[in-house]
Parts: C-alpha cells; sequence; structure tokens
C-alpha cells in the first residue's frame, strides 16, 4: 500500500516556523499542526537546517504589473520605446531588456511577463560563499579552527574594513552549514560549532533531546 504524501499549507508552514521560532519541539508542533505523526514537521525543519525560509518579496525596482501593462499598451499602439519608458519613468534599456526577455514586441503580454518574472525571483540564488572561493576557504578554515560563525564575521569586518566582498553575516554562515543543499560547506563542519549541533535552534529554545532533533 503506498502511502499519499502529507503536505501543508502555506499558512500551516507559517505557523510551523513561527513556533519552532518561539522553542516548540516538534512534537509538540505536530500535534497542534494535527499530525498524527511528527515526520512531516521533521522533514520541513531538517531540510531548512532549523532556519525558517526567508520571505520571497519582490525586488524594489522591479516592474510592477501595472506598468507592464502599459508597455503592452504602449507596444499596441505602436509607441517607441523612448516613449513607453518615458511615460513610466524607466530607462529605455529597461523596457527594452523586459520585452526581449518575454519573446519581444511582437508576443509579449504583461500578465505572463509578470508571472514569469515572479518566477525567476522565486529560483534560488548562488550565495555569497559560493560565488567566492577565497571568502569560502577562510570561513571554511575558521570553522575547523572552532571560531564561531559570529567571531568570523566580525573577524572578516576588521580585516577586510574596505572590501565588502570579504563580509558575510553569521546568519549566513550558519545558512551554508545548515542548508546542505547549498553544496558550499561541509556538513562535518559542524562538529567545531560549540553546541555540536546539525540544525539552527531558535534563540531562547530548550532541549529538545527526545523530540525527534
Amino acid at each position: 500500500m503506498v502511502t499519499s504524501r502529507v503536505w501543508f499549507t502555506a499558512e500551516q508552514k507559517a505557523e510551523l516556523w513561527d513556533r519552532w521560532k518561539q522553542g516548540q519541539s516538534i512534537s509538540s508542533i505536530s500535534r497542534a499542526l494535527e499530525r498524527r505523526t511528527k515526520g512531516g514537521v521533521q522533514r520541513i525543519v531538517s531540510v531548512h537546517g532549523g532556519i525558517a525560509p526567508s520571505a520571497r518579496r519582490r525586488a524594489p525596482l522591479a516592474l510592477a504589473v501595472a506598468e507592464r501593462e502599459e508597455i503592452s499598451r504602449g507596444i499596441a499602439a505602436g509607441l517607441a520605446l523612448r516613449a513607453i519608458a518615458r511615460s513610466l519613468g524607466r530607462s529605455p534599456s529597461t523596457i527594452c531588456r523586459e520585452i526581449a526577455r518575454n519573446g519581444g514586441a511582437k508576443t509579449y503580454r504583461a500578465t505572463r511577463a509578470d508571472r514569469q518574472a515572479w518566477e525567476r525571483a522565486l529560483r534560488p540564488k548562488r550565495c555569497r560563499l559560493a560565488c567566492s572561493e577565497r571568502l569560502r576557504w577562510l570561513v571554511a578554515h575558521k570553522l575547523a579552527l572552532e571560531w564561531s560563525p559570529e567571531q568570523i564575521a566580525g573577524w572578516l569586518r576588521r580585516e577586510y574594513p574596505g572590501d565588502p566582498d570579504m563580509r558575510i553575516s553569521h546568519e549566513a554562515i550558519y545558512r551554508s552549514l545548515f542548508i546542505q543543499s547549498r553544496g558550499v560547506l561541509k556538513k562535518e563542519l559542524t562538529a567545531h560549532l560549540r553546541t555540536k549541533r546539525q540544525m539552527r535552534l531558535a534563540k531562547g529554545a530548550q532541549s529538545r533531546t527526545g523530540q525527534g532533533q
């Protein structure tokens, strides 16, 4: 007999992470969400290394759906790209890229362009450690020396005060350690953390031994 997979709604996931941040155990979260077993909650927490995923938002400078509709109307009216850009207060290059990446002027549709833009924004972005071999090596080296992520982040700020590319927050280091899908820091380095934990616990959380952790 094949068991169907139990899904969580967006609201349930939000409640799950809210309770996790409060320091509740996986067992108590599962009961609160009326789950017969704690496997589903355990799976979600483990995949994310105990760190709640950041909420996805549109970039402040991204085109809004209303602007895309204006672009579509401008194309239909035969307006030049510069005229469309001027009416929106955008640069012509922005309008040109927007139309080009969505099939060109003949097939441009505002709704489809907005949906595709949102889907592109949801794709995982490469983290800073994945983009910088030098920074990655330094962080891994300091972790092997049993420095905490907080110490490493502070040391980098002092050691490279004028180089923003050599900066990383302690939270980003934790994420790269506990979320192995990023593939930038080896899981074995968690053994050098003072807590020896395999996932991040919320601040103020009590020991959860025996709670499926």
